[in-house]
């Protein structure tokens, strides 16, 4: 027996050694804790308990049968500094910062008018906003790094100011916000996404924790911020599982696209959750920037809409949208409203031949 194996025969059975082992990781592990505690007390969220963070009263006491609900308004998807070129996409999309600014404000403020129009008194409780992930660009490929608007500190600190903005119109709007919020896969700082800390190294998990502190002395506006990829929490009687959706699965299946891994990965969290006794009722998804709402599942569309790699993959179009529904306390989800992130263009005349 060689001297390399006898020691790994040791290691595996040797008392102290094993003794010893487990002490260094559990050192190291107590290490990782104190360093997310240090985090959350550098940016002032420490005191808010958020991985045990329950949602507010509001989303969950039962309310008058007058009360259409309590609506939900999901953003992701953002991809705040990406720029799409339309020249490269058969002028069907342009995206960069400044209409990513419009967008966000258009989507929130449709958000707002749909709803008055379901009820023009306004009788909401309150509203929740999940932060779906990939709220930036980011880094991730050579070839976003080429092309992006800005670089990452500067589109966090761009779109900041703006989500400060849009959470403040809906909590003068509905006088209560509830925000879970879960990392993307195009907000981190490693070369591929990791399993452990995935949370810590997402641009999208700084961002959301710094809202949670500048929003921290507004009773108004609460957040919960798990250190997991994914969010449980509950509307009235409906319990929702948010996750950004890249760990679902890939590729697709033919005809049906997406929904085949999709489906796949929302089946086996649910007999993850059932197993550990936290089940749920919708999975909220998400990464795959096309918009669909089923009883149990709702795929989320994206800000930045159609793009290169959708057009030359070939990936049905789809506008810029995000999705928007109402939970009732005894039926559950009742409207389900696509919101549009811009105004559609109205059609021109053209010569009977052109060429585009």
């Amino acid at each position: 027996m060689s001297k390399k194996t006898l020691d790994s025969f040791r290691d595996a059975h040797d008392p102290q050694r094993i003794i010893a082992r487990l002490e260094g990781e559990l050192k190291r592990a107590n290490e990782q804790s104190a360093d997310a505690v240090a985090i959350k007390a550098a940016i002032g969220t420490l005191g808010e308990s958020l991985e045990q963070l329950k949602p507010p009263q509001w989303t969950v006491a039962q309310t008058a049968h007058s009360n259409p609900g309590v609506p939900t308004l999901f953003l992701s998807d953002l991809h705040w500094g990406e720029v799409v070129r339309p020249t490269q996409i058969g002028g069907v999309n342009s995206f960069n910062m400044e209409s990513a600014r419009n967008r966000l404000r258009y989507t929130v403020e449709t958000a707002i008018d749909l709803l008055r129009i379901l009820d023009p008194k306004m009788r909401y409780p309150g509203i929740v906003v999940p932060l779906g992930g990939d709220l930036i660009s980011g880094n991730i490929h050579d070839e976003l790094t080429a092309t992006n608007e800005l670089n990452t500190m500067p589109v966090v600190l761009d779109l900041f100011e703006h989500l400060v903005s849009a959470i403040t119109l809906l909590a003068i709007t509905f006088k209560q916000v509830f925000l879970p919020c879960v990392s993307g896969n195009h907000g981190r700082d490693t070369r591929k996404v990791w399993a452990k800390d995935r949370t810590h190294t997402s641009f999208d998990w700084l961002l959301c924790n710094f809202l949670a502190k500048h929003f921290s002395g507004d009773k108004r506006v609460t957040f919960y911020i798990p250190d997991g990829p994914d969010a449980l929490y509950r509307i009235y009687g409906t319990r929702y599982l948010l996750t950004h959706g890249d760990r679902l699965g890939h590729g697709g299946d033919g005809l049906i696209g997406f929904l085949g891994p999709v489906t796949r990965g929302d089946h086996k969290r649910r007999t993850r959750q059932q197993q550990i006794e936290q089940p749920y009722d919708v999975l909220l998804a998400g990464h795959w920037h096309q918009y669909v709402q089923t009883r149990r599942l709702i795929v989320n569309g994206s800000l930045k809409g159609y793009d290169e790699y959708a057009y030359t993959e070939a990936f049905p179009f789809e506008p810029p949208q995000q999705a928007l529904w109402v939970t009732h306390p005894r039926y559950g989800i009742t409207y389900r409203m696509p919101v549009l992130c811009e105004q559609p263009v109205k059609p021109s005349k053209s010569a009977w031949v052109t060429a585009h």
